[in-house]
């Protein structure tokens, strides 16, 4: 039941975040719609695709698509009256992916698979979603932006969620304890700047003039 509800809140939050991208991008109310669901279904999808699961779990039950629509339509009425904060979108995205990383990592451990298998396909679903809207929305990914806490927070928090579970911690409290790890990184992260070393190779064609200023 508690995957469910976070595969619920997960779908919801996302689909706000890919409305609120479009709106910035000033898409029509198809485009809205078609960048909110890209965004809430992208990760799953890939997830269930990599293991074989079938139907995709966005078909087996219309809540995912009644929530997903209702979630970006009320997204548009929302902005029509109010503006929404400035970081209303990365705030969002962050729940998103706090949210389906953990139930990503739930259902590859329901499959048998190693923990190492489980991150990596934790990571993807709460991820690709996010990847997938900024790609349509012309922009540099999250994901791949200059030492963003973003995949890291996802691999930290299902990370976190695995040991809880092999430790005997009792799989709602892991779920939420590793949730609350993925969204607190990138809250820190958007919050207070808190990013990763960068790594950077100085060829011939950007030497540092004399003075050694940059």
């Amino acid at each position: 039941m508690i995957r469910y509800i976070f595969d619920l809140v997960g779908i919801a939050v996302f689909a706000a975040s890919g409305a609120l991208a479009a709106g910035r991008r000033q898409m029509d109310l198809l485009g809205v719609v078609v960048l909110a669901t890209v965004t809430a279904i992208g990760g799953g999808t890939l997830r269930d695709v990599l293991l074989d699961r079938h139907p995709l779990f966005w078909l087996t039950d219309p809540a995912f698509l009644l929530t997903m629509t209702a979630a970006a339509l009320g997204i548009v009425a929302y902005t029509r009256y109010r503006r929404p904060p400035e970081r209303a979108l990365l705030v969002a995205d962050a729940v998103g992916l706090a949210v389906f990383s953990i139930t990503g990592a739930q259902i590859a451990a329901s499959q048998g698979l190693p923990v190492i298998a489980c991150i990596f396909l934790g990571t993807v679903t709460g991820s690709a979603g996010g990847v997938l809207r900024d790609i349509l929305c012309a922009e540099i990914p999250l994901v791949l932006q200059r030492g963003s806490f973003y995949a890291t927070a996802a691999l930290a928090g299902t990370t976190f969620y695995s040991v809880l579970v092999r430790l005997g911690v009792t799989e709602p409290v892991s779920a939420l304890s590793g949730a609350m790890m993925i969204a607190g990184l990138r809250f820190a992260s958007i919050a207070w700047g808190l990013t990763l070393p960068v790594y950077q190779v100085q060829d011939s064609t950007h030497q540092s003039p004399p003075g050694g200023s940059p």
